[in-house]
């Protein structure tokens, strides 16, 4: 009788769990639709599109779309393609990520092991600059970006999404510091190690998680930043959201579908990629300093 009940268990769990994943695998593939519009619709003629068969697979498979996206596409006054407004993302979003993560983790390092009077409420001020929205710093950043003679450039972008991110990147870093053995720190410093050098070779080593966990989301809302590469960013300097907007949007000549959605792939890629590689990451990394033990 228990080896039939326990038998009955079994197939009831394997019941269950057939059918969560039957409803999962529903939920994914309909999450998935608009990716499959955008692919599908990217490697057919414009014709094909214009025709009405959107969610149809191509009948002429074609790249051409993706060549007039990247290299030919009319976006400012000359027909670049989107190619130099994604390297200047690239140049914007590298320097961005890393000096906010470094500056973040000496940030936490700080505020944990080197404590001082008032770094409580300088944290608070910090962790309040997280919510301040976007359009309240629009005016006084535009304003400090001319002072400095950054205005219209990619530096100057680099410097807005620096202070913009500094208080989320040394959230994390002061959470994940906040548990490491202080008993560490403290014999270091009775062996003879600086400020610099506890950082370097006994924090920054075991930061891998809460570092990945940086940038991953420094660099996912930098990259898709709209705003402040409108208001901040002029011309040919434009990152390549403003790029993407150009493209989509323009009011002149064919409206050419397929160049717009293998646009819009190009433009997702990196955040996509990062994800793939180190997403995995981003959980653990979170949970890493959440827990004592």
């Amino acid at each position: 009788m228990a080896v039939a009940s326990s038998d009955t268990a079994i197939r009831t769990g394997r019941i269950a769990r057939t059918f969560i994943y039957l409803v999962l695998l529903l939920f994914a593939l309909f999450y998935m639709l608009p990716l499959y519009v955008m692919l599908i619709n990217s490697v057919k003629p414009l014709s094909e599109i214009t025709g009405g068969g959107m969610m149809n697979l191509p009948d002429i498979w074609t790249l051409e779309p993706w060549r007039k996206a990247w290299s030919e596409a009319q976006i400012g006054v000359q027909p670049t393609g989107l190619k130099p407004y994604f390297w200047n993302s690239i140049q914007m979003v590298v320097p961005a990520v890393a000096i906010s993560t470094i500056l973040g983790a000496l940030n936490g390092y700080v505020l944990t092991k080197w404590r001082f009077k008032g770094d409580t409420i300088l944290f608070g001020l910090m962790l309040f600059a997280c919510f301040i929205p976007f359009q309240i710093v629009l005016i006084p950043m535009a304003r400090v970006l001319g002072v400095l003679g950054l205005a219209g450039s990619t530096w100057g972008l680099v410097l807005v999404h620096l202070v913009y991110g500094i208080g989320f990147t040394t959230l994390y870093f002061r959470n994940y510091y906040a548990v490491f053995p202080t008993e560490l720190v403290r014999a270091a410093q009775i062996d003879g190690a600086g400020f610099f050098q506890i950082f370097w070779r006994i924090l920054l080593p075991s930061s891998g998680p809460i570092a990945v966990v940086s940038v991953i989301w420094q660099f996912t809302n930098i990259w898709n930043d709209f705003l402040f590469g409108a208001s901040f960013a002029a011309g040919d300097g434009a990152p390549m959201t403003v790029a993407l907007n150009n493209l989509v949007q323009s009011s002149t000549g064919v409206k050419e579908y397929n160049v717009h959605f293998a646009g819009a792939i190009l433009a997702a890629t990196p955040t996509l990629l990062v994800y793939i590689v180190a997403g995995r990451y981003f959980v653990r990394g979170l949970m890493a300093g959440s827990v004592k033990g």
